[in-house]
């Protein structure tokens, strides 16, 4: 396997008002396994990909095997930071429809 960024993205929660991802399921990528999910914090997650790491959303195909997703950014709208994939604008996380937990 070809190591696709430094973690994977694979399900999100989102607030009580279902506006922000506060939380999301990352994995390691070691670039010979997808290892297992941790819980972070969204905010982690910025921090982290501020600092230089590299996140992707990942999937699990219909013979269970993880398939890479998109590369995640982050990008500031009206002052805030919110975790997408594409830059639309819009002020909302956008993490292309991955389960929730």
């Amino acid at each position: 396997m070809t190591k696709w960024a430094d973690y994977g993205i694979s399900a999100v929660r989102y607030n009580q008002q279902h506006t922000h991802i506060d939380q999301v399921k990352v994995h390691v990528d070691t670039g010979e396994v997808i290892n297992s999910a941790s819980i972070w914090l969204r905010a982690d997650v910025v921090k982290a990909l501020e600092k230089g790491n590299t996140f992707v959303t990942i999937l699990k195909n219909a013979e269970g095997k993880w398939v890479k997703g998109q590369t995640v950014y982050v990008i500031t709208v009206k002052g805030v930071k919110y975790i997408k994939t594409v830059d639309n604008g819009k002020e909302a996380d956008n993490l292309e429809n991955l389960p929730e937990f």
